[in-house]
């Protein structure tokens, strides 16, 4: 499965202070070191799309355990880490916060240019991964955190997260490039969550009838498509249908029907691809197919730690800025051990554990 689940933290706001983000960047330093010198890039890779090992390294690092900052902040930390050691590891993240997560292709570009990578199945599965979880599972979360993290050939994932104003929550995302077979049935493996709600889930498996229709509609010319869409309109919406067309405005999905029209798409992912398709098309499109074709898309929300420093606000204690020091120094020295051969790898990471459960 591509994606490999999401979680979904209340909505915090603020930042991590300076002397405690120096401190998370020193250690997932060392943490990176140490899991790509003993399990390799792809071994990393799926541990950052694993939501339960991603919130664990969260907790380690000492940010908020349930704080919606931690992915921010975490994947942050991340890509600082390993600032000017991309090329020894083999690794590289693009993207971010904010307007840094629309830069993802241009970050990507960069990495591919100077290192000679293919960068067009690395900027479409960044471009994809977005719109899939925007568009296509409309779960009420907007994105605003994309960080996409790939190699030398080609592996990736992604971490990225949307916020619901609403309800006050973040949700977030985890991808694995490494088994994609389609961006558009069944992306998830594991989700966390604490709530569920009706989401538009155009990539569940349920959803093939209304996916089909959406790009049968999409490539028939635009006047018999709204003429559908207002027909909607005046039919009765049965009270569990959570999808209203209050919103759409006729004469907009007009402009697009017409570019979908000229384009004619062969299926869903490459009708999701095309610019300008967004949650408003996507859900008239859901529609038609429901009310007019007695074909409905799924309504199925997807969604499905530990201490070791404290965390910021002080819970579940303080972060014990010597304690965190000390890990840090410790996990260095060990990778550092673990270079020299196999033997003395394997005595580092004892020695680790040993310390670990001595502070427990």
């Amino acid at each position: 499965m591509p994606r490999t689940g999401t979680a979904t933290l209340p909505l915090h706001y603020g930042k991590a202070p300076k002397w405690l983000f120096s401190r998370m960047t020193a250690l997932s330093r060392e943490i990176i070191i140490a899991v790509v010198t003993e399990f390799g890039v792809t071994e990393l890779l799926k541990r950052l799309s694993d939501p339960y090992w991603f919130q664990a390294l969260g907790c380690l690092l000492g940010f908020d355990w349930h704080s919606s900052g931690l992915t921010t902040t975490v994947t942050g930390a991340l890509k600082e880490g390993i600032k000017g050691m991309e090329n020894e590891l083999g690794i590289f993240m693009a993207g971010g916060k904010g307007l840094t997560s629309r830069r993802a292709p241009e970050h990507i570009l960069s990495y591919t240019d100077k290192y000679s990578i293919n960068p067009s199945p690395l900027i479409y599965a960044s471009r994809m991964s977005a719109k899939v979880d925007n568009t296509a599972l409309q779960d009420g979360y907007q994105l605003y955190h994309h960080a996409f993290i790939f190699t030398y050939k080609g592996n990736w994932a992604v971490i990225q997260q949307g916020m619901n104003l609403v309800n006050k929550t973040a949700r977030r995302y985890h991808w694995l490039g490494e088994d994609v077979k389609d961006f558009v049935i069944e992306p998830h493996k594991a989700i966390c969550c604490d709530t569920r709600q009706r989401t538009l889930n155009m990539v569940a498996l349920e959803s093939e009838d209304a996916r089909k229709i959406s790009v049968a509609l999409s490539k028939e010319g635009p006047d018999r498509v709204i003429k559908e869409v207002k027909a909607i309109c005046e039919l009765p919406l049965p009270e569990r249908h959570n999808v209203t067309v209050a919103d759409i405005d006729t004469k907009r999905l007009y402009r697009i029907f017409t570019k979908t029209y000229e384009r004619q798409p062969e299926d869903f992912e490459r009708l999701l691809g095309i610019e300008g398709v967004g949650p408003k098309t996507i859900r008239a499109l859901s529609l038609v197919s429901e009310l007019i074709y007695g074909k409905p898309p799924s309504y199925r929300d997807p969604a499905r730690f530990s201490f070791a420093h404290g965390g910021k606000d002080g819970t579940p204690f303080p972060v014990d800025r010597n304690t965190y020091d000390k890990t840090i120094e410790i996990v260095k020295n060990a990778i550092q051990s673990a270079r020299i051969d196999n033997t003395d790898r394997i005595e580092a990471i004892k020695r680790l554990n040993k310390y670990f459960a001595a502070i427990d």
